[in-house]
């Protein structure tokens, strides 16, 4: 059973009303949506551009240019690598060719067994405690492999 719900034109036009009145209000929209679908799909673009008076090229836009913005459905669990900066000086480009070996799947992909979605990040605020990465929405510092190689793990479990 899937933890979001299906998308539907009519709960993305409840969305949209509930932040309507806002001003410039279409990235908190788009967060909602995948808040509630998983995703942004590919279906509620027409529905916003027609609601915030848009066109479809700059909802698609803006949807595109963020990484944060799925266009799919996610693996059951995510797991989010930091590539920012900090994290590059660190060394976190061998952790993701690590996961990226172990999982089977390049980053920005979902494994074949649908478990795990991989993603890159560019910045999670951990800079401090570098290399860093979000497991299912829980931030973890100072990853090595080891530590990378359990967070694997429990999304195996």
């Amino acid at each position: 059973m899937s933890r979001y719900e299906p998308w539907s034109e009519e709960r993305t036009l409840e969305i949209v009303a509930e932040h309507a009145t806002l001003e410039g209000p279409l990235m908190v929209i788009l967060h909602a949506l995948q808040h509630a679908f998983g995703h942004v799909p590919k279906e509620a673009i027409p529905v916003l551009a027609r609601e915030l008076n848009l066109s479809r090229a700059e909802v698609h836009g803006v949807v595109t240019f963020y990484h944060d913005f799925r266009p799919e459905l996610p693996g059951k669990h995510v797991l989010k690598l930091c590539r920012a900066e900090a994290c590059q000086s660190m060394g976190c480009e061998s952790l993701v060719e690590r996961a990226e070996s172990k999982l089977g799947v390049a980053c920005g992909n979902t494994s074949a067994d649908g478990r795990v979605t991989l993603e890159a990040v560019y910045c999670l605020g951990l800079c401090a405690t570098a290399p860093s990465a979000m497991i299912d929405g829980r931030v973890v510092g100072r990853l090595d492999a080891g530590r990378l190689d359990a967070l694997i793990k429990e999304t195996q479990a």
